[in-house]
């Protein structure tokens, strides 16, 4: 036996006119500047909150530029075709690097024609930390670890429903500006290790 359930009845809202309303809401600010004592978690590019910015495989480099530049990024998630993670690209890779060259020369192929594929770093020459990990550290943690490793970006994993997920990433640069550094001053600093140089004004 079926039952009809019941139509649900919707009214109509009341509007308001927007004459004397002059404002708009600011968002709060939530951050404080950051110190080497703070805590690490802060500085997580969250992509269970923030859509992490991907590529695929098969982009040429001019596409994947564009995406970039259209999301106001640095670094993009390389997805293969079966939407699994294969590794990262980041903008100095793709504005003129030598890695462009090599594979226009390996691949026999002109600029136009060099894909993701041919110049991403691959996953397995990457480095992750547990988000665990990260939820315990400090930021000066952080710089001691990319500072070691020199990384610009440091990839964060987490428990998923069928293994572990890139969870986020902390960035060199979300680093320095939070300790007040900018990057394009000294240009000097171009490395993470110069830039930790600069911040403490000595090596770590």
């Amino acid at each position: 036996m079926t039952t009809s359930s019941t139509p649900r009845l919707y009214s109509t809202l009341t509007l308001s006119e927007l004459d004397g309303v002059t404002g708009i809401a600011q968002p709060r600010a939530t951050h404080h500047k950051l110190t080497l004592d703070s805590p690490a978690a802060r500085l997580l590019t969250d992509f269970s909150t923030q859509r992490a910015q991907t590529t695929l495989t098969s982009n040429t480099i001019s596409q994947a530029l564009n995406t970039m530049k259209q999301a106001g990024v640095r670094l993009l998630m390389v997805m293969g075709p079966d939407g699994r993670f294969t590794g990262v690209i980041n903008a100095r890779e793709l504005v003129g690097g030598r890695k462009i060259t090599i594979a226009m020369q390996q691949h026999d192929v002109p600029r136009e024609e060099v894909t993701v594929d041919m110049i991403q770093t691959p996953r397995a020459q990457l480095h992750s930390l547990p988000l665990a990990q990260l939820e315990t550290a400090r930021v000066g943690d952080l710089v001691e670890t990319l500072k070691a490793s020199g990384d610009q970006h440091l990839l964060i994993t987490a428990p998923g429903e069928q293994g572990p997920i890139i969870r986020g990433l902390v960035s060199a640069s979300d680093i320095s500006r939070s300790l007040g550094i900018d990057l394009d001053h000294p240009p000097e600093a171009r490395s993470f290790a110069a830039i930790c140089q600069v911040i403490l004004g000595h090596d770590l």
